[in-house]
């Protein structure tokens, strides 16, 4: 008898599945594998099923659930409040979580009165709907054969709503573009021409002044694809140099122990370079200590000496694949000095290494005077290759006669912003042949974040923020950085590689960069958003921003209503439209809260898209957490469309 009930519950859903109601003649999902499904999750084998069990068979049928919704629909359906389900219960409880009547108009509107959609209905709907340039019967039977469930549909070549939704729901019906999930950009040009993912006080966990340090810091940064880390340096007991920020209560590291996990986990998520950027306080000892730690851990993957030919401009990120790089103080040129400089040179101090942001520390922590002057050791000089460190000349000494390739000045986002604004041009040109690093001012000792995107629209690379604070701002980084792969290396804009561009993002004129567009966002729904205030009682009531961030003219944001107590699939159906004349350097950010009328909202996610990452149609939107990981089943769905 039990047996049967489960074979009921097959059949019942398998129609289900096949997208249709009961007595229908159409493709149907074998019993036998919908009834696997149910056997293989029912784990002690009683023919009902408990919550675990039940969230085994979701898996085996492939659809995600969010477990306190989950919960929420099992109660529902339990009406023997036995804390399991059996028969019909099973069958309810599927429909409730798979029911959305937006895709049932979606997938009706491409499948008109039938059923199933043909070969040549996907292939419309693919063309006209999702403005897929591969649109052709390959592409159609391609996402048939990897996402209808439906054996006897996807024989015929048909693709029943179930598989329609699957497919929505898939890396192929994101709004992310899936090519841009791997490295497709030219990675063979000179590093000056890419935005380089990079960290500020990577050690720190916390706040500035008394947070912890963590070698488990740079891991985090590291598996984010960051490129750049920081090292702040200090002499330590027994001859082993220490990082912590300078003069404030934070804890200390070995510095020996920071380069161990780098050297373990640099290349785990990009193959390309990874630069370290020390910040050097320490003696000569405690720095030819360095030296020697650099050389023993790292071994191979350091550079320490210019690449074979390339002595006249920066390499590329393709050839220094595997390869980690020191930007730092250092006495010569490009070639080793060869003796010309006493190994116990002193250097200037005043640009970066102590930074304007370490005074302010020291003025508010323990009033300490500023040092002017660096003792730099030769043997850790001469690993510095293509990353020396200078104090910024000026525009006009840039070029043959004034600052080399090689060198890098640093600057604070305060200089940086009044750069921009006072000759903006000026510091494109430079940062086509040279790298910049730009860093948080010194009065964020909270660690807080400033924007990277008006430094990125002046070609600014080596744009370094607090990966352990989040917020808007990392949530852009990461949007931008998600692109290419992830792999830490983004290629900039033709006209912020143009040495002679006459771009500026704060006096925007007309030029290759002007190519006005329309962006319409149609936000329809939304579904399982996760509960994020504590509250037991409290539903959700969620609210969707969208913005645009970019050049000063394009930015722009707007918000629709809120849906009072509604988490699991609130509808908006809202659309919004913006013009952005600057697309190249746009990213679409969307962002869900839960809205309180007498309190700050509670985020509970969003999604950050470069503009050319975006793509149109009907789309979901897979919400990352405040951290920036994935919520397992939260997401948007959208139409978007983009017109000149």
């Amino acid at each position: 008898m039990a047996k049967r009930t489960f074979l009921q519950a097959a059949g019942r859903l398998q129609d289900h599945l096949a997208g249709v109601p009961q007595g229908h003649e159409v493709p149907r999902v074998p019993a036998v594998w919908i009834h696997s499904c149910l056997r293989k999750a029912d784990k002690n084998k009683d023919n009902k099923m408990s919550f675990k069990e039940l969230q085994n068979f979701l898996k085996e049928l492939n659809i995600q659930v969010d477990d306190s919704y989950a919960r929420k629909i099992f109660r529902e359906c339990d009406h023997s409040q036995t804390d399991s389900l059996e028969d019909k219960e099973i069958e309810v409880f599927y429909k409730m979580l798979t029911q959305r009547e937006e895709i049932d108009y979606t997938f009706a509107e491409a499948a008109g009165s039938g059923e199933t959609l043909s070969v040549d209905q996907l292939v419309t709907f693919l063309k006209h709907q999702q403005k897929e340039e591969e649109a052709g019967p390959a592409l159609a039977l391609s996402l048939i054969e990897r996402y209808e469930p439906n054996e006897t549909a996807k024989a015929q070549h048909q693709m029943t709503k179930d598989g329609f939704l699957m497919y929505l729901l898939s890396a192929d019906g994101n709004a992310f573009n899936l090519v841009h999930r791997r490295v497709y950009q030219d990675m063979s040009q000179p590093l000056s021409h890419y935005l380089v993912s990079s960290s500020h006080n990577t050690y720190l966990l916390e706040d500035q002044l008394t947070g912890p340090s963590s070698t488990e810091a740079y891991i985090r940064a590291l598996c984010k694809g960051c490129r750049c880390l920081e090292l702040d340096c200090w002499d330590g007991p027994n001859q082993e140099p220490i990082i912590y920020h300078g003069y404030t209560f934070t804890s200390r590291i070995f510095f020996c122990d920071v380069v161990r996990a780098i050297r373990d986990y640099a290349f785990k998520a990009s193959p390309y370079p990874v630069i370290l950027s020390l910040e050097n306080h320490c003696s000569l000892e405690q720095q030819r200590v360095m030296a020697r730690h650099l050389h023993a851990i790292l071994g191979p993957m350091l550079l320490d000496r210019p690449l074979d030919g390339v002595t006249s401009n920066l390499p590329s990120p393709e050839q220094l694949k595997g390869k980690i790089l020191l930007k730092g103080k250092k006495l010569g040129g490009l070639l080793p000095p060869g003796g010309e400089s006493a190994p116990e040179a002193t250097v200037s101090d005043e640009d970066e290494a102590a930074e304007m942001e370490d005074e302010a520390v020291r003025s508010r922590v323990q009033h300490k005077p500023k040092e002017d002057k660096l003792r730099l050791a030769q043997e850790l000089s001469d690993m510095v290759i293509y990353c020396k460190s200078v104090h910024f000349g000026g525009f006009s000494s840039a070029g043959p006669s004034g600052q080399a390739f090689y060198e890098m000045a640093s600057f604070s986002e305060n200089r940086a912003f009044r750069m921009l604004q006072e000759s903006g041009s000026s510091f494109v040109r430079h940062n086509v042949g040279h790298l910049s690093r730009i860093y948080p001012a010194g009065w964020r000792t909270d660690s807080s974040n400033y924007s990277p995107v008006e430094m990125w629209n002046g070609g600014c690379q080596i744009v370094a923020l607090n990966f352990q604070t989040p917020g808007p701002e990392m949530d852009v980084y990461q949007g931008r950085f998600q692109d290419n792969g992830a792999c830490g290396y983004v290629l900039k804009p033709d006209f912020l590689r143009d040495l002679n561009t006459t771009f500026s993002a704060r006096a925007l004129t007309q030029g290759p960069w002007w190519a006005p567009k329309r962006l319409i966002v149609k936000v329809i729904s939304g579904q399982q958003l996760p509960k994020v205030n504590k509250n037991k009682n409290s539903i959700v009531d969620p609210r969707v921003t969208v913005e645009i961030h970019g050049v000063g003219r394009d930015m722009a944001s707007r918000q629709t209503a809120v849906i009072t107590n509604n988490g699991f699939n609130p509808r908006w159906n809202t659309e919004f439209e913006f013009e952005v004349v600057v697309p190249e350097l746009a990213l679409v950010r969307f962002v869900v809260e839960d809205y309180d009328a007498s309190s700050k909202n509670d985020f509970i996610g969003q999604s950050t898209i470069p503009w050319h990452s975006l793509k149109q149609g009907y789309r979901h939107i897979h919400l990352l957490s405040k951290n920036g990981d994935q919520h397992p089943s939260a997401t948007l769905f959208v139409k978007i469309t983009l017109r000149d």
